[in-house]
């Protein structure tokens, strides 16, 4: 199920769906569709539409972030621990051998609620496809079927050659570059289509610049985010 909230921040507007819903913030995904900076005349405010996740269709696993840069996260022993990431580790090198490539699956972290999993594979690049939507779709049928195994609490984040912490970095230069671009021209700049994480991290990068505003556009998973010239105030 989807819905809509509205915040003077998105922590605010995070805490209103949490509350509202009667749900622990890890379960529901976030998705911001605007934000708007205080001005001197204008309140601040977030709109966000929130994903539960009481049911595999439900959930967008294959858009979760990637692996942790800090927390807790165990970064320890890439074999198999228990009988669930020996089938889900034997699943996915069985899809994509089906695909027609060689690959080895090892674990990368573990966490509460989820597992990252690497793919060693010579055609990293293939597994990954246009803008990480290979690795994006091989990811979703990883968690349908731990989904099917009983474990739909859990997220596992599939990953190849730091593909997505090097996409997250990416996406972080360009939200300040194209801030850059909308400060000079004092107009707006429609970015290409993303996945719901990759414009959740495009909005919050640019949340605290007074000078530009953001916002979602499109139907269906992937829109597109505007960046707005809007000034100072």
């Amino acid at each position: 199920m989807t819905y809509e909230y509205e915040g003077k921040t998105e922590k605010e507007a995070i805490e209103l769906a949490a509350e509202e819903l009667g749900l622990e913030k890890n379960q529901f995904d976030v998705e911001i569709l605007e934000t708007q900076k205080t001005g001197l005349f204008k309140k601040g405010h977030v709109r966000i539409r929130v994903h539960t996740v009481d049911s595999p269709e439900h959930v967008n696993p294959e858009f979760e972030g990637s692996i942790p840069k800090t927390g807790k996260s165990v970064f320890a022993n890439p074999l198999p621990q228990d009988e669930f990431e020996k089938k889900i580790i034997d699943f996915t090198a069985n899809v994509i051998s089906k695909m027609g490539y060689e690959v080895t699956v090892e674990i990368m972290f573990r966490e509460e609620r989820k597992i990252g999993m690497r793919l060693n594979s010579s055609h990293s690049s293939i597994l990954i496809g246009r803008k990480g939507k290979n690795l994006d779709a091989l990811q979703l049928l990883v968690n349908v079927y731990a989904g099917r195994l009983g474990r739909d609490d859990l997220r596992i984040i599939l990953d190849t050659e730091n593909y997505r912490i090097r996409r997250e970095e990416s996406l972080v230069r360009l939200a300040y570059n194209t801030a850059d671009k909308v400060r000079t021209t004092r107009n707006s700049i429609l970015l290409d289509p993303m996945n719901p994480f990759e414009r959740r991290l495009i909005h919050t990068t640019l949340n605290d610049i007074g000078d530009v505003e953001t916002k979602s556009e499109g139907e269906g998973l992937y829109k597109q985010v505007r960046v707005i010239y809007k000034g100072l105030h």
